[in-house]
């Protein structure tokens, strides 16, 4: 049965001296004249000098032939590269990736029923699918997971196997049979540190910050360096840690060694600067990723984000193509839709949604559920009311990330449900992540329930998180922020304290016949001068604060409710 990759990432053959190379000699100029011939005294140098090298290379073959213990140590190949990194916890190169997976074919060919390598083989193709964006590939990690318990079940000790059904499951959006697969192994193998990855995934993807702040914790207990330094720095992006985050990143960063390992931790660094709103930053990790390892395709769909933000509009384009070429996320095909739409390039907009379409349905296929991202394509370009029941069912399923809490929130905003909207919008912030697009929803789900102090806050947090977070709904953001308008000097009107009640002032002696005649109306201002009032504009403006209409236009109505 065949069950390599369909396409090697990497051709094995060396490439074709480039003639930029500088360690290559031109084909013209004054090397391509012949040399001269030897002198006779150049010819004797040179042949004595030829007979003391060979005496020299015979004596040392003497000595490899007698002493056979002299050899130094063997270059890993690339099945070793890819043994060591996955007993590290690290990513492999796809090279590396599929030289392992096809060294573990003709071993299974004739050793069926050796169940680790079946489940070092069905570990390496969920891998390797996530890796290429192939999700065909599932299906043969679980046909070959299934083998390996088959051979030996997992409460005989074949926990690898239950590993990588974990694994599996994380990478098909199933997060609750993640979760399943990886507490069976914590419960049988508590100090095994290979099941803490899948389990921080399948945490996260339900929305459980606790559960996975704690596996994270104690996976770094257990596997020290890189993986843990990465996962923490995971850990503190989403708790909205940032300033520790881009340490343990970069520490990460500074301690990795091989390519593969040290692109990811490139990548990190650069979506941390993308989301610090930083692109030229971001598009220097990302090219120092791709420089470090060609394979890291993830990292073209990330330079291309931050160069729509630098207004790089052809490489823009250019690099988010050749990242769906090599890994077809609907994700980046939802972006470059986008990018095409805010171009007024409708038709090619029209192209890639109908692309994102296909592949989500591809997917579901083999397993795949992608339902978040087409329910944030719904919410904004198809059909709003698809997209919250999308999204319902994600939150029936226990899918309770910050992510689907966004985009269910935001869906029924669009879908007319705003109120209903605004709770799971406000879960999503109050993650603490920093995410200019959380943030911008929000802001005009407040906006529109006439909530224009808090609204005014997120989405100028949106802007300043990221000022070209989106090409479509960044200039969307600013303009909301500019409709609220400035609050007015002093605070809103509204929460100003009452003036202090006038102090009694003593009354002068009168005479007899003047005590029984009433005080004339004109002495009460007189007693109440020295009582300061609100200024004739704030008392308007809280007058007016109940007209959402007026605060539309930048009137005193926002300032009234709250900055």
């Amino acid at each position: 049965m065949d069950v390599m990759p369909q396409q090697d990432p990497e051709s094995r053959r060396p490439p074709e001296p480039s003639p930029e190379d500088p360690y290559v000699l031109p084909a013209e100029g004054a090397t391509a004249v012949p040399p001269p011939p030897p002198t006779l005294r150049t010819t004797l140098r040179r042949a004595a000098f030829g007979a003391v090298a060979a005496g020299v290379l015979l004596a040392g073959a003497l000595v490899a032939v007698d002493d056979g213990e002299g050899d130094g140590p063997k270059e890993p190949g690339p099945v070793e590269r890819a043994e060591a990194a996955t007993t590290a916890g690290s990513p492999a190169s796809l090279s590396d990736l599929t030289a392992l997976i096809g060294d573990r074919q003709k071993w299974v060919e004739s050793h069926p029923k050796d169940a680790p390598s079946l489940a070092t083989l069905g570990t390496a193709y969920v891998e390797w699918a996530r890796r290429s964006a192939d999700t065909a590939y599932y299906a043969r990690a679980e046909q070959a997971l299934k083998r390996s318990l088959e051979a030996q079940p997992g409460e005989r000790g074949n926990g690898e196997a239950w590993v990588g059904l974990a694994a599996l499951a994380n990478a098909r959006h199933d997060f609750l049979a993640a979760k399943r697969w990886g507490e069976t192994v914590k419960k049988q193998q508590p100090k095994a540190w290979s099941v803490y990855p899948v389990l921080i995934d399948a945490y996260t993807g339900l929305g459980d910050r606790k559960a996975a702040t704690a596996a994270t914790e104690k996976f770094g207990e257990l596997r020290t360096g890189v993986p843990a330094l990465a996962r923490t720095a995971d850990l503190y992006r989403g708790h909205g840690w940032r300033e520790d985050a881009l340490a343990t990143a970069r520490e990460a960063a500074d301690r990795a060694t091989q390519p593969a390992e040290k692109a990811e931790a490139l990548h990190r660094l650069g979506e941390l600067a993308w989301e610090r709103g930083e692109p030229e930053e971001a598009v220097a990790q990302f090219d120092a990723a791709l420089r470090t390892d060609a394979g890291h395709h993830a990292s073209l769909a990330g330079k291309a984000r931050a160069l729509v933000a630098l207004e790089r509009t052809d490489e823009a384009l250019a690099a988010y193509q050749r990242a769906l070429e090599k890994l077809p996320r609907p994700q980046y095909a939802l972006e470059l839709g986008e990018l095409y739409e805010s171009l007024g390039l409708d038709g090619d907009a029209r192209t890639q949604y109908a692309k994102l379409r296909g592949m989500v349905a591809a997917a579901k296929k083999d397993g795949v559920d992608e339902s978040l991202v087409l329910a944030r394509f719904e919410a904004d370009h198809g059909d709003p009311a698809a997209a919250v029941e999308l999204l319902r069912a994600q939150w029936r399923g226990q899918h309770r990330s910050a992510a689907v809490a966004d985009a269910l929130g935001w869906a029924l905003h669009r879908a007319g449900k705003t109120e209903e909207g605004l709770e799971y919008a406000r879960r999503a912030a109050d993650t603490g992540v920093r995410n200019a697009s959380y943030a911008y929803h929000l802001g005009v789900i407040q906006r529109e329930l006439a909530d224009y102090g808090p609204a005014r806050r997120n989405l100028e947090q949106a802007v300043r998180t990221n000022p070209a977070f989106s090409p479509l709904a960044a200039p969307l953001a600013q303009e909301a922020l500019d409709a609220l308008g400035e609050p007015p000097p002093g605070g809103p009107g509204d929460m100003q304290p009452p003036p202090p009640p006038p102090a009694p002032e003593p009354k002068p002696s009168k005479k007899p016949e003047q005590a029984k005649k009433p005080e004339a109306p004109a002495l009460v201002p007189s007693r109440t001068a020295p009582v300061k009032s609100p200024p004739p504009s704030a008392s308007k403006e809280a007058g007016e604060a109940k007209k959402p209409d007026e605060a539309e236009a930048g009137s005193a109505a926002p300032a009234a409710t709250g900055t």
